[in-house]
């Protein structure tokens, strides 16, 4: 018999494991995904059969034990019947709809959007919008743009949307309008790139006094395809060519390269084409890091003559007053979730209701009092017993694996978020508890089974723990991981194939991947206690839109932490304030744009320009004052910057610093290097060369001495003299290596130890310039290989702003250098190949394996039979693993369907070069 329940409603995952029932979820591609949790005898041997299928051979026998997840037992007790959002939701519908309320149709008259634009949106699911979105639009000034907006509301409560809307309607407007969205990350900026690609697909814009109806037949030029069409470019890391406007009419960029665009407009007077700005994460305008970029991308904009519409939006907000009165906008706040979440506290096994902050703060307060558990007025809800497995004797985390477990028996989707340490540990617990779970859809392990195949074909190849982990449905994501596996385990996860992810915070903040159920594992990522916003973005991705009716998480707290807890739950969200606050070397990099820009140029539009910043909002007068005449001697003494009867200019060094991306202390390490590299560049190896790529902004770099002896002790004469020329001793290095420290008292010990960081960087590099694979360079220095990857991105990007600062100085010689070695950097490989690597899928190790294999040249490849690349492509594999027959043939299917993609992209190479010798004869 089922105990009653002491709630008014029982969670859908606790529902579906008391009937033992079978149900379905709906996929992104609509299709169905039948689960059925039935855990009778008579299914158990078909599940136990089943075995991770790829292993390397010397993994075969020592497969972890099979784990039983601890039960969760609800409690019978009528004092924890309390009413939620979720029940009262049940009971009375919240949200109308267009038959309700006709302004709720995106057909609405006085949005004045295109038929084809309402077309795509419901094709992508969005019919009607929510009240809130109503009301925010229909502020005053929004729909025609002569007004901004800065707004607020929940993670998944459809806030982007808004922003999409004001955005489409400016450049509609006229054909040669521009928009710019803004975003922290080069994931959400991907992830942004293909939705508005979506939204955007057939829509087309009228030219203005364009006659429709008289065909231009007699035009001696044929029209562009796209020039009626709405292009969406994303803009992240480096590149050598300089994006213009004409190359696209929404881009979509990190802070960088927001920053980057709309300084080369001004400077080039092409500004007056952007006519709206999109600032999402708003809250992050206070950024240690990389916040201030935004300060200064709004605050040229709003320095401008003309109207740009800039619209902010983030869903961790506080003091959106001080933001309104900043931008002169609109404001508007909601708290409404289409998807309502239940949110618990789970402390020494047992699991509390807390349906709102001041519930868990309540909660939590009881529980740090000397008060028995009979006296407590919010009794738990449900136990989790113990578990007579020692791996799960830890309480925390026995919990964590019991309400993930469940989760994935009844078919829905988990994200538990742990430190980085904890999450590949956590998903091999938890995919030892799913072993033996009800049999599985034939066609859900083929889809598994595929996964495996399409990570083992990747250059990396298949990572053991998720070799292990990913037959049972789970797997983790964290930076360790390369971009390719990220994006893999990301899309089976979205699509349902994966039910359980292990993950670090910054997955909350870098991509959208909503679950039915979310565990934090601590309250705690590291040493230090999460804040508020990052808490609140965790929990936001709790309940997806159209496949959940609810969402829930779990707060897991350990007994030390409980008032750590408490003071948490307690605290409100930070307050907003200007990043320009916290460095002075900050307000010398805006100083610097503004003049090399040419947007000011004497002191009265300096100050004009910093009494439109967020800093005028934040700090006295006085202190302001201060920072800024201290600023402008500091670039007048670096050189950066020349004054003459009150009128500022920038000089050559100054411009280059700007068009490089440089803070103004970095970039006067740079030119002293630069300068010390024109003197004696050692040209007869490469290590001086892949030294200027090493980034000079701090990485965080942590150095290996005893890696680092190594590799200086087979450093040929070329790297040891580069090594002296820098000013690095070898008797130091192996001084580090025995235990020693590194000195960084002093300016000049600071910047030596710099240099010491970035020699090793440049070790790194040299290897991924000569081809060595990304997983051997990952275990030779002792990093994952996710962070050997980004260090490649980054020196990238980092190389391109080089160039363009060798370009304005006009070193074109060193230009040309490095323009070389950015091509072996992105290309992973040495100069012969550099043709090859231009093919799709062809990098690095790969590109030898072609070369070496009689495919020197890309028409080769594009003359090839597909087939004859497979065994190709898997000679290039980093490791040879024992495959059952099935397996090889599934594997095998993987790498043909690469090479035919590998064959159509050389042959669109060779065709582009027929084009282009026949142009040239």
């Amino acid at each position: 018999m089922e105990p009653p329940r002491g709630i008014l409603h029982k969670t859908t995952v606790e529902s579906t494991t008391l009937r033992h029932g079978s149900f379905h979820t709906t996929t992104l591609a609509g299709s169905k995904r039948p689960h059925t949790d039935d855990t009778s005898s008579s299914r158990q041997p078909a599940t136990a059969e089943r075995a991770v299928q790829f292993q390397r051979a010397s993994t075969i026998g020592k497969e972890p034990s099979e784990l039983s997840a601890s039960t969760i037992e609800a409690v019978d007790s009528d004092s924890v019947a309390q009413t939620s959002e979720y029940s009262q939701r049940r009971a009375v519908p919240a949200t109308p709809t267009s038959t309700d309320d006709r302004s709720l149709s995106l057909s609405f008259p006085r949005y004045g959007l295109p038929e084809s634009l309402i077309n795509n949106l419901k094709a992508l699911g969005i019919k009607d919008i929510y009240p809130w979105q109503k009301q925010c639009l229909l502020g005053p000034g929004l729909l025609n743009g002569t007004r901004n907006l800065v707004y607020t509301a929940p993670t998944g409560g459809g806030k982007s949307l808004v922003a999409d809307i004001l955005m489409l309607k400016r450049v509609l407007e006229d054909s040669g309008s521009k928009a710019l969205l803004v975003l922290p990350y080069v994931a959400l900026v991907q992830e942004k790139v293909r939705w508005l690609r979506n939204i955007v697909h057939g829509l087309k814009r009228q030219h203005p006094n364009q006659d429709t109806s008289k065909k231009e037949d007699s035009s001696l030029w044929q029209k562009r395809a796209d020039e009626d069409s709405v292009r969406v470019v994303g803009f992240f890391g480096g590149g050598k060519v300089r994006a213009t406007w004409s190359d696209f009419d929404i881009g979509i960029c990190t802070f960088e390269k927001a920053n980057t665009l709309i300084n080369n407009a001004i400077n080039e007077c092409t500004i007056t084409k952007l006519r709206s700005v999109v600032l999402d994460e708003l809250h992050m305008v206070d950024d240690d890091h990389r916040g201030y970029l935004m300060e200064l991308i709004a605050t040229k904009l709003l320095s401008l003559e003309h109207e740009v519409q800039i619209v902010g939006m983030s869903a961790t907000l506080q003091n959106i007053d001080l933001l309104s009165r900043w931008l002169n906008a609109h404001t508007y706040c909601t708290f409404y979730r289409p998807v309502p979440i239940e949110e618990h506290l789970v402390h020494e096994g047992k699991v509390y209701p807390a349906s709102s902050t001041s519930g868990i703060l309540k909660t939590a307060s009881q529980l740090a009092s000397d008060s028995s558990a009979s006296q407590l007025q919010i009794q738990p809800v449900r136990i989790v017993h113990p578990s007579p497995h020692k791996e799960l004797k830890d309480t925390v985390l026995n919990a964590v694996v019991a309400l993930a477990t469940e989760t994935a028996k009844s078919g829905f989707g988990a994200l538990v978020f742990c430190n980085s340490h904890g999450c590949e540990f956590n998903a091999r617990l938890i995919s030892r508890t799913l072993r033996n779970t009800c049999s599985l859809d034939p066609a859900m392990l083929e889809k598994r089974l595929d996964l495996l195949a399409d990570l083992r074909s990747l250059s990396t190849g298949l990572d053991p723990t998720l070799a292990e982990t990913i037959p049972s449905g789970v797997a983790f994501h964290h930076a360790g991981l390369t971009t390719e596996e990220r994006e893999l385990i990301a899309n089976a996860y979205d699509s349902g194939v994966l039910k359980v992810l292990t993950a670090t915070c910054s997955l909350a903040a870098g991509i959208n991947l909503p679950a039915r159920r979310v565990i934090l594992h601590n309250a705690r990522m590291g040493r230090d206690l999460i804040g508020p916003s990052m808490l609140r973005q965790m929990r936001g991705r709790a309940g997806r839109k159209g496949k959940d009716e609810i969402g829930e998480t779990y707060l897991c707290c350990r007994k030390d932490d409980l008032k750590d807890v408490i003071e948490l739950m307690h605290a409100e969200l930070p307050q907003i304030s200007s990043g320009l606050t916290t460095d002075r070397r900050r307000i010398q990099r805006a100083l610097l744009e503004i003049i090399a820009i040419r947007l000011a140029n004497s002191r009265d539009t300096v100050l004009d320009y910093i009494q439109r910043t967020l800093l005028n909002l934040s700090a006295t007068s006085d202190d302001i004052e201060t920072h800024v005449e201290s600023s402008l001697q500091d670039l007048i003494e670096m050189g950066f910057i020349q004054s003459e009867s009150d009128t500022y200019a920038a000089t050559q060094l100054g411009k280059a610093v700007v068009a490089s991306s440089l803070e103004p202390e970095d970039g006067a390490f740079v030119h002293r290097e630069m300068q010390r590299a024109l003197r004696a560049f050692v040209m007869d190896g490469e290590m001086h060369v892949l030294y200027m790529f090493t980034p000079v902004q701090d990485l965080s770099v942590i150095i290996n001495w005893q890696v680092f002896r190594s590799e200086m002790e087979r450093l040929d004469d070329s790297g040891l003299r580069v090594m002296t020329f820098l000013g690095l001793k070898p008797t130091q290095v192996n001084k580090m290596a025995q235990g020693g420290n590194l000195k960084e008292n002093t300016p000049e010990e600071q910047e030596i130890s710099r240099i010491y960081r970035r020699f090793y960087l440049a070790l790194q590099l040299r290897d991924i310039c000569n081809e060595m694979p990304i997983h051997l360079i990952s275990r030779k220095y002792d990093v994952p290989r996710g962070a050997v990857q980004t260090l490649a991105q980054t020196c990238q990007g980092f190389a391109a702003g080089m160039i363009k600062f060798c370009e304005q100085m006009n070193w074109g010689a060193m230009a040309a250098i490095l323009d070389h070695f950015s091509d072996r950097l992105n290309a992973g490989a040495k100069s012969e190949l550099l043709a090859l690597a231009k093919v799709t899928f062809i990098k690095s190790r790969t590109a030898r394996v072609f070369y070496e294999n009689g495919f020197k040249t890309v028409a080769a490849i594009a003359n090839a039979d597909p087939k004859e690349l497979v065994p190709i492509l898997m000679q290039a594999q980093p490791s040879k693993a024992r495959l059952k027959s099935k397996d090889e043939q599934k594997y095998e299917e993987k790498l043909l369907a690469k090479a035919k993609i590998i064959a159509d992209s050389a042959n669109r190479l060779w065709q582009m070069e027929m084009m282009q010798q026949v142009y040239e004869e």
